[in-house]
């Protein structure tokens, strides 16, 4: 969807929210949907309303800050200190964000889909007009459904365990619900996609709109989640055939976005957006690059966050990923161990550089065929097809390094599932650094394949934490206590070590 500047005072009428319960909504003296949307064009406006409450830039900030891929930059004045730290509690502010905004995106999903029952297409056009916008609506919903559950869930492959409150429809103020289990979650996140595909066109040419292809992409991400590798090795598969790995030559142009090659989708950031601003924290919205720097990805731009040193030590230079996450000026200390001088080492967040004149604003990549072979590569290591040149998880992390180093690699070998797992989250580690994924891929497959939070000892001396085991309960958010305040019921569903 093609985010632009958008006057939404039609829009506002319906989605205000004031009361301190992110779900009670339905306030007195608010305007009802029915009057609000009379029109498709109207339910057109209400869908750019609940795409803008789709953001990746929260995600991208803290699967970077509470994890090794970022380290404490030289122009920090305190940014994101806390979170470096490790802190996560009830009242920590990310957590808030993540409740309520996505609670945000189901109240403006939910009331457009109940509007849209009271409005009569005009004729055949409007009537497709109409089934794609509910189609991308649906889809949103499922977005918002999969992120609460990525975030307060204990256990993505637990079907019993519990993920947050499900809400497929406009509460009432004296409603006070608790959490629904993963399989509740799964099963209207399922159903809502299936009723987006059955909506949508088979138009896929815009990776800026909602389409059937990411909902392919998202049903794979899903599968690898809740480890139904079955589903998940058929639809990344499908769509690796369509969405061809980038070469070497068109890799970084993606990060530029001037390239869209192995884009499946993504949210378009252009100026004049709602969120065409420079900020410092991504929670309220801004370029994404302003979650490193308060400029732009030079060392001249006020870099406050940089790329972690366990990360930099882990890229080759003769990757081309290297080119896309280290800015060419950073200053790099050969001897930064022996030196123990942060401020003579400065790396320099480049993956998000700017575009259209703007620096640090860029398209938010939601889905790539890049995390689809990876995630067919985790499919091959849970069915037991480790090593080979085809058809095996060997293979696949041989493409993908082929494409980025853009000459023949070897061809890695695997004793055993632990091993692979590891490799592959070592692959995702580069593959997909600063996207988002780092927290969400140790907690779901840290303990297989072995890997954990490493920070660089000198990176981390500043708060003096150094690592996380995937197994530690902050690897799942606590309720917030802002919930708790108008629905304390809910304080017996309270994650486990908070």
């Amino acid at each position: 969807m093609k985010i632009r500047k958008i006057y939404y005072a039609l829009l506002s009428l319906v989605l205000a929210v004031g009361c301190e319960d992110a779900i009670d909504i339905d306030q007195p003296g608010r305007l009802d949907a029915d009057a609000a949307f009379e029109t498709v064009e109207d339910l057109n406006l209400g869908l750019r309303g609940v795409y803008d409450n789709m953001d990746l830039t929260p995600e991208i900030l803290w699967n970077g800050i509470f994890t090794d891929e970022l380290a404490i930059g030289i122009e920090n004045g305190g940014q994101r200190v806390a979170e470096y730290g490790l802190v996560i509690n009830p009242t920590s502010a990310i957590t808030n964000d993540f409740w309520t905004r996505n609670y945000d995106l189901l109240n403006a999903a939910n009331r457009l889909i109940e509007a849209s029952e009271l409005i009569e297409a005009e004729d055949a056009s409007e009537q497709t007009t109409k089934n794609i916008i509910l189609g991308q609506t649906y889809f949103l919903r499922a977005w918002g459904h999969f992120e609460l559950l990525s975030y307060y869930s204990t256990d993505y492959a637990d079907d019993s365990a519990l993920a947050a409150i499900l809400v497929d429809f406009v509460p009432t103020i004296d409603q006070l619900l608790l959490r629904s289990t993963n399989a509740d979650f799964y099963n209207l996140i399922n159903a809502d996609l299936d009723r987006a595909e059955s909506l949508l066109s088979n138009d896929t040419t815009d990776p800026t709109t909602i389409n059937k292809d990411a909902i392919d992409a998202f049903r794979a991400r899903i599968a690898a989640y809740r480890q139904d590798y079955a589903t998940a090795a058929t639809l990344s598969a499908e769509l690796l055939a369509k969405y061809p790995i980038a070469t070497r030559a068109q890799y970084q142009g993606i990060f530029q976005d001037v390239d869209n090659t192995e884009v499946i989708f993504k949210l378009e950031r252009t100026i004049g957006d709602n969120y065409d601003a420079q900020g410092t924290g991504a929670t309220a919205g801004g370029h994404a690059g302003g979650i490193y720097s308060f400029a732009n990805a030079t060392i001249t731009g006020g870099p406050y966050l940089e790329v972690g040193r366990s990360l930099f030590n882990a890229l080759d230079p003769f990757d081309v990923r290297y080119d896309v996450l280290v800015a060419a000026d950073s200053e790099i200390d050969p001897d930064y161990e022996t030196n123990q001088n942060p401020n003579l080492d400065i790396l320099v967040v480049y993956k998000y550089p700017g575009s259209e004149g703007i620096g640090n604003m860029n398209d938010l990549k939601v889905f790539r065929s890049a995390e689809m072979l990876l995630i067919l590569a985790e499919a091959r290591v849970a069915q037991g097809n480790l090593n080979g040149a085809t058809n095996s998880a060997a293979a696949l992390i041989k493409q993908l390094r082929d494409a980025r180093f853009g000459s023949p690699t070897d061809l890695p070998t695997y004793a055993n599932q632990t091993e692979a797992y590891g490799a592959i989250l070592d692959e995702r580690r580069l593959e997909l650094a600063f996207e988002g994924h780092r927290w969400k891929d140790l907690k779901r497959m840290g303990i297989r394949g072995n890997r954990q939070v490493v920070r660089d000892a000198i990176d981390c001396a500043v708060v003096n934490e150094c690592s996380l085991s995937p197994d530690d309960f902050r690897f799942t958010f606590p309720i917030p206590q802002i919930e708790f305040n108008a629905n304390p019921e809910l304080r017996t569903q309270q994650n486990p070590g908070y």
